[in-house]
């Protein structure tokens, strides 16, 4: 994780380039998160799957712990900043759920969160309920 600055700071800076930015756009969508205690602005890249008509998000990141159901967020999506309407999912059934639809949709997800998968192909539970445990949140953001 000590290179992780490093990456989410270089995965911004593509996202600015209009060519490059639609390629990972389809993946990859910048969050704005307010830090409650400092007031500070953190860009954040990360991961989504269009579900339901939003953006669903997991991390077990303690930016995470910044956002709050009814509270907006400014995102990047597409190459547009925009404001987007967040619901958050910290109850363990609903993560494992969200966690198992992002591990299908996406498998590099999946091996960032250390989770792997059955011999029949499914995501493995006790690895979505270890992530749970170690403090993963699901976010849907539906932008405006």
């Amino acid at each position: 994780m000590a290179l992780q600055g490093l990456a989410n700071g270089v995965t911004r800076a593509l996202m600015h380039v209009p060519l490059v930015s639609r390629g990972i756009g389809k993946r990859l969508v910048t969050l704005y998160v307010v830090g409650r205690k400092s007031g500070r602005e953190y860009s954040v890249p990360v991961a989504y799957t269009k579900h339901d008509g939003a953006l669903l998000i997991g991390t077990g990141f303690a930016w995470g712990r910044n956002l709050r159901t009814g509270e907006p967020i400014e995102i990047q999506l597409q190459g547009k900043r925009r404001t987007a309407d967040v619901r958050v999912i910290s109850d363990e059934a609903g993560v494992i759920e969200y966690y198992d639809l992002l591990c299908r949709d996406n498998r590099n997800f999946a091996n960032f969160n250390n989770i792997g998968f059955t011999a029949q192909g499914d995501p493995d539970p006790e690895h979505m309920k270890k992530a749970f445990e170690a403090g993963a949140r699901v976010f849907l953001l539906t932008p405006r």
